[in-house]
């Protein structure tokens, strides 16, 4: 078996839908075979980074092919440090908080909540303060060592595709920016349904590639990076959605917030107003909404 056979699986059917009604998309735009775990982080800059990208005309779904298979992607995240996103907690906490709201709407009593690809913890340690049962996995070694540090919280380490995880326990699974990372979204989301109690919620978060800002900006747009290997659209997460056992109640256009030092940071030609530590400083005090109207807010209620 040669390198590229060993870390790279080519497909011939749709991940989401199973049809195999697929065509070339995007032609890759980087070396796939010197990918490194900095490539992957949450806060990368590695925009217009893309795999050959392939569609299915059948869904619409758009997926890496060749993708990396899941012990190579596996060993690259567990690898991963993300300091920078730590940085950003005061903004992640708005982002989560509208979440986490209306999770409390449709659950008035809370319950137990499941994070998939937990990050630092700032997620889970919201919900516990909100009265929420909490727990959640985490890829990244420095990560899960983080939230234990920081919030006392006690993650699962590794693949949550194939970490073994107690099923019918959960009131509500959060995967919030998570199901673009994986080649696997069917049986990520299936894996999902199955955590959760009867009548549980499903909370997904992921980029549309129907959004106006990714039609305007092309190559160009954000959510092109190394670390993303799927593209939804509300048709393709329909299917996922449906064929995992899920019936969708509401769909939402997310807003994310970051500091105006964390938006400087991701362009280059601003890096002057970050020349001194005073100047950073007060650019991390100013928050900024971005409501680009380019990602998917996705809430489901689990079939019986």
């Amino acid at each position: 078996m040669n390198t590229e056979e060993s870390k790279f699986q080519y497909l011939n059917r749709c991940p989401v839908c199973g049809g195999k009604r697929i065509h070339l998309f995007r032609e890759r735009t980087f070396d796939i075979e010197t990918l490194k775990a900095e490539q992957i982080r949450i806060t990368d800059n590695e925009y217009g980074k893309t795999w050959d990208l392939f569609r299915c005309r059948t869904c619409s779904h758009v997926f890496a092919n060749p993708a990396p298979r899941q012990d190579f992607i596996q060993s690259l995240y567990q690898n991963t440090e993300d300091p920078l996103y730590d940085e950003e907690e005061r903004g992640r906490k708005k982002n989560f908080m509208r979440i986490l709201k209306r999770l409390d709407r449709i659950h008035p009593r809370k319950g137990s909540l499941f994070d998939v690809g937990a990050a630092t913890g700032i997620l889970l340690n919201c919900a516990r303060q909100r009265g929420w049962t909490v727990s959640g996995i985490e890829a990244s070694r420095w990560a899960v060592k983080t939230a234990k540090g920081k919030y006392g919280l006690d993650l699962y380490t590794g693949s949550f595709e194939s970490a073994r995880l107690p099923e019918n326990r959960f009131t509500a699974v959060t995967l919030i920016d998570f199901i673009e990372h994986t080649g696997q979204p069917f049986n990520a989301v299936k894996k999902a349904h199955r955590l959760l109690i009867r009548d549980g919620t499903l909370c997904l978060v992921t980029p549309d590639l129907n959004s106006l800002a990714a039609k305007v900006s092309g190559s160009r747009w954000w959510h092109y990076r190394p670390g993303h290997l799927a593209y939804f659209t509300r048709e393709s997460l329909d299917h996922l959605l449906t064929r995992a056992g899920f019936s969708i109640l509401k769909v939402r256009k997310y807003s994310w917030t970051f500091s105006a030092h964390y938006i400087i940071s991701r362009k280059p030609g601003l890096h002057f107003l970050l020349k001194n530590s005073r100047m950073a400083s007060f650019w991390k005090r100013i928050p900024l909404k971005l409501a680009l109207r380019d990602s998917l807010e996705v809430y489901a209620k689990k079939k019986q």
